[in-house]
């Protein structure tokens, strides 16, 4: 009897999204990647926050080739349960540790504790658990004005089971999460805390002897937002269902469905109760030179929100000689703005009224690809992509009695399109270098039907975003990292909020087997920037520590 190996990662929210990379290296190991997939030598700094959290393209790939570069076209939008994926393979237990800790403190009171333990049980059965924490605590400049005694802590333990049956996995999991922060001064609320969890249960079919592929889960999840705009413990209980089916018509062609089911309630708010459905029928052809998807969302939902949308999922990719690659794309569908998301966007919004969930009407796509040797890749693409309801915080003051006012940001709604293009080249040889840059235009506009306040909501939309980043290991011992982030934001009414420029420089030392020490600063040109409206960023900034691998 097959035994399917599996393993675990936990996820992590990362500043930029890039493409995934990978080349082709010595012997791969499930606990490896259970552990490395930590970055030791990459702390979370509370400056290294997302700018553009809208769905972007993110195009396909084949390669007939020794590397291998792979991409999917799942948008950052999305937010599926806090699960860890699976990978199956064959494992070497004795080459990885099953153990991760670290612990780090930096100017600002930059935390960062994180530990991971990866538990192999009898029966093919593993036990994931984890746990991090980090943010900080210290005095930012606010222009203009008095320093502002910053606080934001982040914590978050999970855990994740999985039971190898001979063609099924079960997996079970569960995490809990919590955000404690405070506002600016003169905010409509001082503090805020945020509280979340969920559990999960999930079938997936492993043996390709089964008619059908399918997969199935169920989520259970809750959040609470304790200080909101009107509201106090506003709370949101949802059941997250998902599933699909594909079958096989010849060894080229497939067809299957996805399903995906929100039941959501709320507490503590005028909110009301929905439930919202997603079908996602589709084609698959591939073959080694074409890879075509043919499919559609069709999305709809009873209670709040109830409306009948249908966005394309269509993706098409041709490679000749071997590495070059010319794909398009039309995609689009739902991002439900739940309490997560809203989290996600800005933590400092306010939730006034409740808010429709983001449709993305059409995200279509040109793009060209090509990998002249190994390990090398050029990537050029251009688009054009529509939002309905999108989200963006907005500066509002509130005028009390004519006397005092408080400030806080609204997290408003409008329909905007862009159009795209974009570029990045990438390069890794073996263990000891890789480098990408990458850059992203944006040409921001608002619907024609909205009225010019609709300006307002583009103020912060990210015009232009560049990313340089390089990880050297000059001796097996040592690994230097340095990068510089870039968002230089929409022009609205002839202003523009001062661009995002993060230059940050890290690298880790192995003193002894299992035992490193870390060191990462960040924001070295001391720039005054801000990732959400009118909240400061820090200076100068640094963090240092030691991490373990048992």
């Amino acid at each position: 009897m097959k035994k399917i190996q599996c393993i675990f990662g936990t996820l992590a929210l990362i500043a930029f999204p890039t493409w995934v990379q990978a080349q082709t290296q010595a012997k791969d190991t499930t606990l490896s990647r259970t552990v490395v997939v930590e970055q030791e030598y990459n702390p979370d700094i509370m400056d290294a926050s997302k700018v553009n959290v809208l769905p972007k393209v993110t195009p396909p790939t084949v390669s007939k080739k020794t590397v291998e570069y792979d991409a999917t076209l799942v948008p950052a939008g999305n937010i599926p349960a806090s699960t860890m994926q699976a990978y199956t393979g064959a494992e070497s237990q004795d080459k990885a540790q099953r153990g991760y800790a670290r612990l780090g403190y930096g100017n600002y009171g930059n935390l960062d504790a994180r530990a991971n333990y990866l538990f192999v049980l009898p029966n093919s059965d593993k036990l994931n658990l984890n746990f991090h924490m980090n943010g900080m605590d210290g005095k930012l400049d606010i222009p203009d004005a008095k320093k502002w005694d910053a606080r934001y802590y982040r914590t978050h333990i999970g855990m994740d089971y999985v039971h190898a049956f001979r063609k099924v996995d079960l997996n079970v999991a569960g995490n809990f999460g919590v955000s404690n922060f405070n506002f600016l001064p003169e905010s409509i609320n001082s503090k805020q805390k945020f509280l979340s969890g969920d559990v999960h249960f999930g079938v997936k079919s492993t043996s390709d002897e089964l008619p059908l592929q399918f997969h199935a889960e169920t989520n259970l999840m809750f959040y609470e937002r304790q200080h909101d705009f009107q509201y106090e413990n506003a709370q949101e209980a949802m059941v997250r269902t998902k599933a699909g089916a594909r079958g096989s018509i010849s060894e080229e062609q497939f067809v299957g469905v996805d399903l995906a089911m929100d039941n959501v309630f709320y507490k503590n708010n005028k909110f009301d109760d929905y439930t919202s459905v997603e079908l996602n029928p589709y084609y698959l052809y591939q073959n080694d030179d074409w890879k075509i998807r043919l499919g559609a969302h069709v999305d709809f939902a009873f209670g709040f929100g109830k409306k009948f949308r249908v966005a394309p999922d269509v993706t098409a990719q041709y490679v000749f000689s071997d590495s070059y690659i010319l794909y398009a794309q039309a995609t689009g569908g739902r991002r439900a703005n739940d309490f997560r998301r809203l989290e996600i966007i800005s933590p400092y919004g306010q939730t006034e009224t409740q808010l429709d969930a983001t449709y993305e009407q059409l995200n279509a796509a040109l793009g060209f690809k090509t990998s002249p040797v190994t390990g090398l890749w050029f990537n050029l693409y251009g688009g054009y992509q529509d939002l309905k309801s999108a989200i963006a915080p907005v500066g509002t003051t509130v005028i009390n009695n004519y006397v005092s006012s408080y400030d806080y940001l609204d997290l408003m709604q409008g329909n905007m399109h862009n159009i795209y293009a974009g570029a990045e080249v990438s390069y890794s040889y073996k263990d000891i270098i890789s480098f990408s840059v990458s850059g992203i235009y944006r040409d921001w506009k608002t619907a024609k039907t909205e009225n010019s306040s609709g300006e307002c909501l583009l103020v912060y939309m990210p015009s232009f975003e560049a990313n340089i980043k390089a990880d050297i290991r000059p001796i097996p011992s040592v690994l230097i990292n340095f990068g510089y982030q870039h968002a230089t934001r929409e022009k609205v009414e002839d202003t523009r909020v001062d661009p995002v420029g993060n230059l940050y420089l890290g690298g880790s030392y192995e003193v002894f087997k299992g035992i490193s020490i870390y060191v990462r600063a960040n924001n070295l040109l001391n720039k005054d920037y801000q990732y959400y409206w009118g909240y400061p960023t820090e200076g100068i900034n640094f963090m240092g520590g030691v991490s373990f691998r048992f």
